[in-house]
């Protein structure tokens, strides 16, 4: 199979003390948003816009997969997606910005979810809620890819059974799944937050004093120049995953809090620091798009902002069924959109012959349905039964 690179500013969750919902990473973390637990008055807490939020950047990352980029897209096209989208593949090209919407999302549910648990329940949670869907997901990959009439290469038996651990990454083997260096990412996450606040036990202060020093420790790694500072602490992605940290603290605690304020607001000056440093290039005829700092800019503080009004509650009122479904598919969905998708736009458009938008609408309506189907065959039955395993006294 043909992999490729992270985007430069490349997803992608919430927790399991939800009702309904879906992921544990970025996207992975949808169940656990939608019932955060309990607000400060003692009553039940829906965040089903937070379910809603994350199938938003889902689709933004899956239209950059389809449309904002060139590579084993173009060959599923037929040619690059900008002579299929003319006035909207620029507009594709932001979506992977998706990615640190995700983040942001993923430090907010983590927080949630690791609080008050011990290190064991902890682990669980995570290792159940991320590994049912992942496995079915690289087994379903690797077949389709492997048929006869499938243009795109299957990895060796042995790269496959590498991907089934999600330590792929940096051992430094093909990767079954594009989308997987986010997961890495989401777990290097996880472990700096159990070690650091799961396994001393959640406090305000010791929040706060996570918050700090992982801000000041990754700025250290980035001046050093250090390989394994730079992989541990992360400082291209650690803003957004801190500044979603934030957020849960004025969600928790109130929005009078200066300090969780302070958290988000030295995060998303960072953060958008980094976006753009990853995202910007001057005008070039040779790249396949040409993103504006403002927009990077713009769309960064969006995303923020847009957790930061679920965690203040302007969003009660979305309390509808249907977005904890939504949210609910969006891990399943982001795992299998991008490489599946391309396997279906190549049967669509060139073999078919559907036009470029009935094709784009067609496979992420193929795409969500697969989801829906990993959800209700996959996660529902095992991801129970694999967090039981781990953690029996649960």
């Amino acid at each position: 199979m043909t992999t490729t690179s992270p985007p430069p500013g490349a997803p992608p969750v919430s927790s399991d003390r939800t009702a309904g919902g879906a992921p544990g990473a970025g996207p992975a973390a949808a169940r656990d948003t939608a019932t955060p637990g309990r607000d400060r008055a003692g009553g039940a807490a829906r965040l089903r816009a937070l379910d809603g939020l994350r199938l938003v950047a889902a689709l933004m990352v899956a239209a950059y997969h389809y449309g904002g980029r060139n590579g084993d897209i173009s060959r599923a096209w037929g040619g690059s997606p900008t002579h299929q989208f003319p006035y909207l593949s620029n507009a594709f090209a932001y979506g992977c910005l998706g990615v640190q919407i995700f983040f942001v999302i993923s430090g907010f549910v983590i927080c949630l979810s690791g609080w008050g648990r011990t290190l064991r329940s902890f682990v669980a949670s995570r290792v159940s809620r991320l590994y049912p869907a992942y496995w079915a997901a690289i087994l379903l990959v690797t077949a389709v890819f492997a048929l006869p009439w499938v243009a795109f290469k299957a990895l060796a038996p042995s790269e496959v059974l590498t991907n089934l651990t999600m330590l792929q990454y940096p051992l430094g083997v093909h990767r079954v799944l594009g989308v997987c260096w986010t997961l890495w990412a989401e777990m290097r996450f996880y472990a700096l937050f159990a070690l650091c606040v799961v396994l001393p036990g959640a406090t305000r202060g010791r929040v706060v004093l996570f918050c700090a020093g992982w801000t000041l420790a990754a700025a250290l790694a980035q001046s050093s120049h250090e390989p394994f500072l730079t992989t541990v602490l992360m400082p291209q992605y650690a803003p957004f995953f801190i500044g979603g940290v934030g957020l849960y603290l004025l969600h928790r605690f109130g929005r009078r809090d200066p300090v969780a304020w302070t958290i988000v607001l030295v995060s998303w000056l960072i953060g958008q620091h980094y976006a753009v440093a990853g995202l910007w290039h001057a005008p070039s005829v040779h790249a396949f798009s040409y993103r504006s700092t403002t927009v990077i800019i713009a769309i960064v503080t969006l995303g923020f902002a847009a957790v930061a009004a679920v965690a203040l509650g302007a969003f009660r009122w979305a309390d509808w069924r249907w977005l904890t479904v939504a949210g609910a598919l969006t891990y399943p969905f982001y795992l299998v959109h991008e490489h599946l998708g391309w396997v279906v736009i190549g049967a669509l458009h060139r073999g078919a012959g559907l036009p470029s938008y009935a094709t784009l609408l067609l496979t992420v309506g193929l795409m969500l349905l697969l989801a829906w189907v990993l959800h209700r065959w996959v996660e529902r039955p095992l991801t129970p039964r694999l967090r039981r395993a781990i953690d029996p006294r649960r």
